[in-house]
């Protein structure tokens, strides 16, 4: 480091000093006063358009340039040079004046002598010249002796920035294998001094850690290979030094480095290898199709997509039992099951499996195949297997007429495990809620239990099931579907197919057609149905219609004779006896019934009886319900109507017969003589002041919202109607001076007889003035009917006299 800073030094000195002496004139006469400069001595030079002669002017300052040495170390300031005018006599009469870049701060002008100074220490990587300007004045004038002139300071290089690299660290990757020269990565220096004096800016690469891997190029710093084989699977990773050195490599020169993380990437160069030559797995029989029998692998040094395998088995004593498929996550090669595994048939496969890269590099087909074999032995162990059914499925076939407890088919399995256990059969009770059928349990004989119908039910679909007689587990259960189809038997005798009814003309002729008749039959015989038709025995004799066979499941009915007569007989019912043709041959008797009707001449019917009309005229089914509704909607009518009809009436008078009204109803009759007393309170008639001053009318305001009227005392008369005036010239006088009364007159009319009746009143106003010292007490007796005449007569004396 001493031996680096004393060469820096030295070549300041030595840079210092050509720079003064190649120029010494120019720092002591850097302005200079030309020959006549401002006293106005010029040379002709020719004429302007005017004829005014021309005069060139000498130019009073010469352009010159000064050198300044960067990272200068001295104590004193440093000269840079020297500004002198012609016009300075020496007398101290002109001043110096600079300005520009840096005047005043970095340069220094002494006023005087013209002599300029830098007052600091200057970087050319910062700022490699400056631009001035220098004037040259009278001191006492002001006056400017010399224009004011431009000149350049130029910074002169040393070698004192190291190169840097762009990128502190480098990344970079190379094949393995690679062969020698292969380009890694390019890397580059910088060096901030002047490029264009002397070899501070050159640099030279070259590689301090790394060899003898990897190499550079001395002039454009690109790294190569330098060894041939490298491998990744012996060392992936490489960290290279490379030094940037200036002043073209030589001694003295600075120099920066970096590092370069060189990785190997991988190529498919190593083969896959099975780490074992033979694997053994054990597996019991009970693994389901497509259960995992066991796991290889196979190891290949390579990585990503270079290490992908594919296995296959190549050899195997029991072919197509097993399957190997790659696992891509893993590489594993995963063993599956393809068929059924039986450790009573075969206890040991052996399988030959190979390995292979899925990705082959051409480039390395001279290391060896790629590629690798194993053995693979697979031993199958026992465990306890259900009994196993010698079908997938039985069907069975049964006669409809079979008797109970026949035996209809068998099932059979077998244990299949080497001890070979007696096998148990039952029927799952979930497949015939009925119990139609049962099996051996022993030898699985499967019979009826029941009578069948093959018309209610042709196929029946049970399933059962086989155990092991020593012992019953859930888990070991085996299942069979039986179908058991139900044959048909000749059991059923046809019959029409419809309810036949027709008519036939009073005008008929013999051997007309009057309907044409069809017949069904529930039983289906294997080459279809043939029916005959024949008219029954015992009204073949006496016929009045005669049936013709078709011969095709039909029949016509025919007319016997030319006339019928409606008055005579007006229905008519035919015997049709309907035979198959099976055996054993079953038939029945079915009736057609024809009634008789007036037609005219082309047959149409035009009267006939009531009940043939109202065969012949009955409704539909649709037209019924059309009916239906129509009758229902003019109900709902008229409950409508008769609903507001009654919201109309207007309310009457009296609600109950507790609501007590001021007035008196007429009678037409003789009435009902003392338990009449709907009408009226009798006891408000004898005595008006005995109404209750809480009961309130209907048909006027109540009197909470308007002040009572005072009503006057009217004095006892003893007219013998005196009562019932004074009640109704009481009455008046309320209703004249009530204010609340209703708008319109109300007339009330009184039925009196008078006295001169032989059978005398019946009334009970009349009662009020007769035998006023009867005893009426015993009306409390008669009942709850005569409570309220007991209530009228049965006070005291005092009290009906008041």
């Amino acid at each position: 480091k001493k031996q680096k800073n004393c060469l820096k030094a030295y070549v300041l000195m030595v840079l210092w000093a050509v720079a003064h002496l190649s120029s010494p004139g120019s720092g002591l006469r850097a302005l200079r006063r030309t020959t006549g400069g401002r006293r106005g001595s010029t040379g002709l030079t020719g004429q302007d358009a005017n004829g005014v002669p021309l005069r060139r002017s000498k130019r009073g300052w010469m352009w010159n340039q000064f050198f300044l040495l960067e990272e200068y170390t001295g104590t004193d300031m440093q000269y840079v040079g020297k500004l002198h005018s012609d016009g300075d006599r020496g007398d101290g009469s002109v001043r110096y004046v600079l300005t520009g870049e840096g005047a005043g701060s970095l340069f220094k002008i002494d006023e005087k002598s013209g002599d300029i100074h830098a007052t600091k220490r200057l970087d050319r990587e910062e700022k490699a010249y400056y631009i001035l300007h220098a004037k040259a004045i009278n001191r006492f004038t002001n006056e400017a002796l010399e224009g004011q002139s431009e000149f350049i300071i130029k910074i002169h290089d040393i070698n004192d920035n190291e190169p840097r690299f762009t990128k502190d660290v480098y990344t970079a990757r190379v094949p393995e294998m690679s062969d020698i020269g292969t380009s890694v990565i390019q890397v580059t220096a910088t060096d901030a001094d002047d490029a264009t004096y002397g070899n501070s800016a050159r640099v030279v690469y070259s590689i301090l850690e790394g060899q003898p891997y990897f190499s550079v190029d001395p002039e454009t710093g690109l790294i190569k290979t330098a060894l041939p084989g490298m491998d990744r699977e012996v060392k992936e990773n490489y960290q290279v030094v490379i030094q940037a050195k200036d002043m073209a490599g030589q001694m003295g020169g600075l120099s920066g480095t970096t590092t370069v993380s060189i990785t190997l990437s991988d190529v498919n160069d190593n083969p896959p290898r099975f780490t074992k030559t033979l694997y053994e797995f054990r597996v019991p029989e009970s693994v389901e199709l497509g259960g995992t029998v066991g796991v290889i692998r196979a190891m290949d040094a390579d990585i990503g997509e270079n290490a992908e395998m594919d296995y296959r088995i190549i050899g195997s004593d029991g072919p197509g039992m097993f399957d190997i498929t790659t696992n891509r996550s893993t590489q594993d090669g995963v063993i599956v099951l393809r068929k059924p595994l039986d450790f009573e048939r075969k206890r040991q496969y052996s399988l030959r499996v190979q390995v292979e890269n899925a990705h082959i590099n051409p480039r390395f087909f001279s290391v060896g195949p790629f590629r690798d074999e194993a053995t693979v032995k697979i031993v199958v162990e026992d465990v306890d297997e259900p009994p196993v059914f010698e079908r997938a499925s039985y069907v069975m076939e049964v006669k409809e007429d079979a008797a109970r407890n026949t035996i209809i088919g068998s099932v059979s399995a077998s244990d299949p495990d080497d001890k070979n256990s007696l096998v148990r059969y039952t029927i799952d009770r979930r497949t015939d809620m009925d119990r139609v059928f049962n099996i051996h349990a022993g030898n699985g004989s499967v019979y009826t239990l029941r009578e069948l119908d093959r018309e209610e039910n042709a196929w029946h679909n049970i399933s059962v099931l086989a155990t092991e007689f020593s012992k019953y587990n859930p888990r070991q259960i085996s299942r069979v579907p039986v179908y058991i189809r139900v044959l048909d038997v000749n059991d059923n005798a046809p019959t029409f197919a419809t309810n036949y009814e027709t008519f036939v003309c009073e005008n008929a002729k013999a051997n007309q057609r009057i309907q044409t008749v069809s017949a069904t039959d529930p039983d289906e015989p294997l080459g279809g149905h043939r029916f005959f038709f024949g008219l029954a025995q015992e009204a073949a004799g006496k016929a009045n219609f005669s049936v013709r066979d078709n011969k095709d499941n039909t029949a016509w009915i025919l007319t016997r004779r030319n006339s019928y007569n409606s008055l005579q007989k007006s229905v008519y019912h035919v015997p049709v006896v309907i035979s198959d043709g099976e055996f054993p041959m079953q038939s029945s008797t079915s009736t057609l019934t024809v009634r008789v009707c007036t037609c005219d001449r082309e047959g149409n019917m035009k009267l006939c009886n009531a009940e043939a009309l109202t065969a012949r005229a009955g409704l539909s089914t649709g037209a019924l319900v059309a009916i239906l509704l129509c009758v229902i909607i003019l109900l709902m009518i008229v409950v409508l109507f008769a609903a507001l009809r009654r919201q109309r009436k207007k309310e009457p008078l009296i609600i109950s017969k507790e609501d007590v009204r001021d007035n008196v109803v007429s009678y037409n009759d003789e009435g009902g003589g003392e338990e009449d007393t709907q009408a009226f309170d009798i006891g408000t008639l004898r005595n008006p002041e005995a109404i209750e001053e809480s009961k309130q009318r209907r048909d006027i305001v109540p009197e909470t919202f308007y002040p009572p009227v005072r009503r006057p005392v009217l004095p006892p008369t003893r007219d013998n109607n005196g009562d019932v005036r004074d009640f109704i010239n009481q009455r008046l006088v309320d209703n004249d001076s009530d204010p609340t009364a209703p708008p319109y007159d109300s007339l009330a009319t009184y039925a009196y007889e008078g006295n001169g009746s032989v059978a005398e009143s019946l009334s009970s106003l009349e009662s009020v003035t007769t035998e006023g010292d009867q005893d009426y007490n015993y009306l409390s007796e008669w009942g709850p009917r005569f409570k309220k005449l007991a209530d009228m007569y049965g006070g005291d004396d005092s009290d009906r006299d008041s």
